[in-house]
């Protein structure tokens, strides 16, 4: 009973670290001086949503937030890379 109880603790003590780490990527992401430290923060915030989610999956003991988060992931993925070749070629289809 006595590891279950630290298990949590150390899991609520890292979302809220997963959190203030979210709170500095928006603000990043509001203050960014460029467009490519705004992207940057962006797909960092996704990997830390990322993040929280799998944490919360493993507090709450269900999978199914496990496919919540792959599913984020691939979302992420996809828009970094559109708008990376956004801002190298000014267009998105060819």
């Amino acid at each position: 009973m006595l590891s279950g109880n630290i298990v949590d603790t150390a899991l609520v003590i890292t979302a809220g670290l997963v959190v203030l780490a979210l709170l500095m990527n928006v603000w990043r992401m509001v203050q960014g001086p460029s467009l490519t430290d705004r992207i940057l923060a962006l797909d960092t915030l996704y990997i830390n949503s990322i993040a929280l989610i799998i944490l919360l999956g493993i507090y709450n003991g269900s999978a199914l937030y496990f496919e919540g988060a792959l599913l984020i992931a691939m979302l992420g993925f996809v828009s970094t890379a559109a708008l990376s070749k956004y801002m190298l070629r000014g267009d998105i289809i060819e």
